[in-house]
């Protein structure tokens, strides 16, 4: 099997935790030269660290924020002018939870904003690239919630639902060159996102933190969360040559949490 990633370039959003972080690690020990996009410029300094001890790859990383486009369109333009790309991770926070009757319109904006704007301008510039070099791979890190809702996640179910269908359209238009793009459904991990859902649902049902873990596990058939290495190996393989015949799908990994075939 084919896993050689050496001399390839990855841009891999949100990467200064969970698991945007765990998507780089992974992306690095198949010899990957990463460029890590986030807020956070303490903590991608610490994964930075973390990259530099597994392998001599030149890795680097931008200060961006998704919530300003413009700045976002011309820090990608800069990297470009200095290398290819040829392995988009296309990751963002989700938007936070609640009903989705009492969703507010400026939260459904700024979540498209975040995810599906944001994912297609990155694409958009990076695309003729990947087909200028003859290796392309974008991938979504999305949610389950595209196969089946998740109750008490109104918006983030709404934007999460309108990527896959962009991706899965997008997937038609660049499969003659060669370019997959295929979408990763995570089931409940182990992420500081995780500690905020418990948060809320324990919050809005009157649970210790342990009810509301029980609740969650109860879900899912492996009776165990997620760790974001699971999730970022996925992500690897997916980038991989060995995966260049996999396009336009929607991979769970999640315990078998999604109920449907």
């Amino acid at each position: 099997m084919n896993l050689n990633l050496i001399n390839k370039n990855a841009l891999v959003c949100g990467s200064s935790k969970g698991l945007g972080k765990a998507a780089a690690i992974e992306l690095a020990k198949l010899g990957v030269n990463v460029t890590l996009v986030a807020r956070n410029i303490d903590r991608m300094g610490e994964v930075m660290n973390e990259l530099a001890k597994i392998g001599k790859q030149d890795h680097d990383f931008l200060v961006a924020d998704f919530s300003d486009s413009q700045d976002l369109r011309k820090k990608i333009r800069a990297l470009l002018a200095t290398k290819p790309i040829h392995i988009l991770v296309n990751n963002t926070g989700g938007p936070k939870g609640g009903a989705i009757i009492n969703a507010k319109e400026e939260e459904f904006i700024q979540a498209l904003h975040n995810h599906l704007i944001c994912n297609h301008l990155l694409a958009q510039l990076i695309w003729p690239v990947m087909k200028k070099e003859g290796y392309g791979r974008i991938i979504n890190i999305i949610s389950t919630s595209v196969r089946q809702p998740i109750l008490g996640l109104g918006v983030s179910n709404t934007t999460r639902g309108a990527v896959a269908s962009w991706s899965k359209t997008l997937s038609n238009e660049l499969a003659p060159f060669g370019i997959t793009v295929n979408n990763i459904l995570p089931g409940t991990t182990s992420t500081e996102r995780l500690e905020e859902l418990l948060g809320s649902k324990m919050k809005s049902q009157n649970l210790t933190k342990e009810e509301a873990e029980q609740i969650m596990l109860a879900e899912i058939p492996m009776q165990r969360f997620a760790t974001p290495e699971e999730i970022g190996a996925v992500i690897a393989f997916v980038a991989s040559p060995a995966a260049s015949y996999i396009t336009g799908t929607n991979i769970p990994v999640d315990g078998g949490k999604i109920k449907s075939l």
